[in-house]
């Protein structure tokens, strides 16, 4: 394969009233790319036009090579092969859970091992014989989810899938979507407004804000940089890459990263498992000496790389950690009482259970 034709190239505008979308984006036509905004940016509606639902947008449309949409060309909705999922699960009311996926399966001419395949792998075997509407939240998106799947699409887009899910149903779901993250083998574009999604799903992300876009970028990178709106929010922080070393009996973790060890809480994989952790800037102390004295067990030895001034008296530490890096948010008065400056060599201090897997 080419490398034009390993990606996804969209040039899109749409005007409606006050808003206009115009988004250039050249994406990877593998992975998930998850374009990440706060409400009203235009994320919906740049999923919509990607799947033909837009008729006023204009542009060009190109999937690995091939042209959905330019000056001379638009395929309809029924002619571009994607799978979609929306906030609402729009499942039809009248049939069975196997209903609801045999009829896009039957439309779409897929083999039965496909439909075999996805019921496995997202564990609606003991749902196949239930109406929509006896479901929870989280049941009718993973059925929402394999009726997508089953069409066997080029193209799968989730748009804010767990919008509407309270925090159990969330966590619940969430393995669903690494899972076919990993096993689809077609290129996905995840739509949210959830930094913890980002952070679990994404290989790519694209921010967006008021219909352009911001930066576009391994997901990784940016979630790391320090110049984007990312690194303001109250929920700032880092993603590391972590390998599983060990767990012991009540459920703590040894993790493997690159800024040094680290411990967190949660569930049993395998030693050699591959996760990321997110370590919130709110959520680290830091100290000019070591202590193995307290209850914190997460001690990483860091430099800081820059002091940044934030409104309310905090200051936010960016921090190099193993190469890695890391963010402390401290009021003023720790700093000018610690005489942090550049360049100084402490310790960066995390509680256990405060790291998010």
């Amino acid at each position: 394969m080419t490398e034009r034709a390993a990606t996804i190239d969209i040039a899109l505008q749409l005007a409606r009233g006050d808003f206009r979308l115009d988004v250039a984006l050249a994406l990877p036509a593998s992975g998930t790319t998850v374009v990440f905004g706060p409400s009203g940016c235009g994320k919906t509606t740049l999923l919509r036009a990607i799947a033909g639902l837009e008729p006023s947008a204009q542009g060009t449309l190109k999937i690995a090579g091939e042209t959905w949409q330019d000056a001379n060309t638009c395929l309809p909705p029924h002619r571009r092969p994607v799978g979609v999922v929306f906030q609402q699960t729009a499942l039809l009311p009248h049939l069975s859970v196997a209903g609801n996926l045999r009829y896009g399966w039957k439309r779409a001419g897929a083999q039965t091992a496909v439909l075999d395949t996805w019921i496995e792998r997202l564990a609606l075997a003991p749902l196949l014989s239930r109406r929509p509407d006896t479901l929870s939240g989280g049941e009718r998106q993973r059925v929402a989810l394999a009726r997508a799947l089953v069409t066997t699409p080029r193209l799968l887009l989730l748009d804010e899938p767990l919008s509407a899910l309270d925090a159990p149903r969330r966590a619940e779901i969430l393995p669903f979507l690494e899972a076919v993250r990993r096993e689809a083998g077609i290129p996905i574009l995840h739509v949210t407004h959830a930094i913890e999604e980002v952070a679990r799903l994404a290989d790519h992300l694209v921010l967006l804000d008021a219909g352009r876009v911001v930066a576009s970028g391994l997901a990784l990178d940016l979630l790391n940089r320090p110049d984007l709106p990312l690194a303001l929010r109250d929920d700032a922080g880092v993603v590391l890459e972590a390998e599983i070393i060990d767990r012991d009996p009540h459920g703590l973790l040894t993790l493997r990263t690159a800024a040094g060890t680290l411990h967190a809480q949660g569930a049993a994989h395998p030693s050699g498992t591959m996760l990321r952790v997110r370590i919130l800037a709110r959520d680290v102390s830091l100290a000019l000496t070591r202590h193995d004295d307290s209850s914190l067990l997460n001690l990483l030895e860091a430099r800081i790389v820059a002091l940044d001034e934030l409104p309310g008296g905090q200051v936010q530490v960016r921090l190099d950690a193993g190469g890695r890096p890391l963010l402390a948010r401290i009021s003023h008065r720790s700093l000018q009482r610690m005489q942090l400056r550049e360049g100084m060599v402490l310790w960066a201090q995390v509680k256990a259970v405060a790291l998010l897997l």
